[in-house]
């Protein structure tokens, strides 16, 4: 008698991903320094509200300073700053934004930016 073979089961299921939403946000906002909330959060598939947890996390933690314009906002990246895991303490944010933006977006020197 042969039994049906089956598919085994992801047994950690195969919903994760390699980037966190604070890092989804972060390099949207790299790519785009005037974009709403909104916008971000449609892009990304997370919902306005955590946008702005996310964005008030990276603004106290120094990844990002948040300058009005009048009705929007810009916000400015400083690449400069060391991510957070001590794993990851040796490279800054800019190394990881590198990866994700063009090359002619990335500025030179590797100082604070608009990422624009």
């Amino acid at each position: 008698m042969m039994r049906a073979m089956s598919r085994p089961s992801a047994p950690r299921g195969d919903q994760w991903t390699f980037l966190t939403n604070h890092a989804r946000v972060l390099i949207a906002l790299a790519q785009d320094p005037e974009a709403r909330g909104r916008d971000v959060a449609d892009r990304i598939g997370i919902t306005e509200r955590a946008v702005q947890l996310i964005v008030a996390d990276l603004e106290a933690s120094g990844y990002l300073t948040r300058t009005r314009v009048g009705r929007r906002n810009h916000y400015t990246i400083d690449l400069t700053v060391a991510l957070r895991h001590p794993a990851e303490a040796d490279h800054p944010v800019g190394d990881l934004l590198a990866t994700f933006l063009h090359r002619e977006d990335t500025p030179a020197d590797g100082a604070g930016t608009s990422a624009s």
